[in-house]
């Protein structure tokens, strides 16, 4: 069975709506539109959360590991859902190969789902030490696009900073309704550490 699985790998555009302060996100829900709003292309959108690896990238600014700092968007309670490349290669695959076959729903998929509070918790398990917790909230977050109207990374912060559409239980997810084994942050930080030494 053909079926389209358009890049929608992110959040729930569903629930984010328009308006989060990232036009990308926008057009992700534009995308959606479209294709319920035709019966021609059977389709499956696999929602995924964050890369895994995009929590740990410096210019986003959530982790700073060599400097045990633990930063989070909105809220210490706000919960974010992310899930490795890999993982989201294997996944897809299952879900095109799922009997009876999926077609024109949206599929939520896991590597790990937590608070920013159980982030930095994570983090000082891992590194052995307490972290530095940092707080951005909503008026810098807003000041900070506004003042950088053209930065697209400040207005992924902003559009992170939410308690809905960005996170799920993992539970729920189809990786763990099939008992697929998936990678968690920790697991994903540890061969990380592998590679380097």
């Amino acid at each position: 069975m053909d079926r389209y699985v358009p890049w929608q790998f992110g959040v729930d555009y569903d629930v984010v709506g328009r308006g989060s302060g990232q036009p990308v996100f926008d057009e992700q829900s534009d995308v959606r539109d479209m294709l319920r709003g035709q019966s021609a292309t059977r389709w499956i959108i696999v929602s995924t959360g964050i890369f895994t690896s995009f929590l740990f990238e410096p210019a986003f600014g959530l982790m700073d590991l060599q400097g045990a700092k633990v930063r989070a968007l909105g809220s210490w309670d706000n919960r974010l859902t992310v899930t490795t490349s890999e993982d989201i290669g294997r996944l897809t695959a299952s879900i095109l190969a799922h009997k009876p076959p999926i077609q024109n729903e949206v599929v939520y998929v896991a590597g790990d789902t937590f608070s920013y509070a159980q982030l930095a918790e994570k983090m000082e398990h891992y590194l052995g030490r307490s972290v530095i917790r940092e707080l951005w909230d909503m008026d810098r977050l807003w000041a900070e696009v506004a003042a950088h109207p053209d930065d697209g990374i400040r207005k992924y912060r902003l559009a992170f900073a939410r308690d809905t559409g960005v996170a799920w239980d993992k539970k729920q997810t189809f990786n763990a309704l099939q008992g697929i084994e998936v990678t968690d942050v920790m697991t994903w930080l540890k061969r990380q550490q592998r590679h380097v030494t």
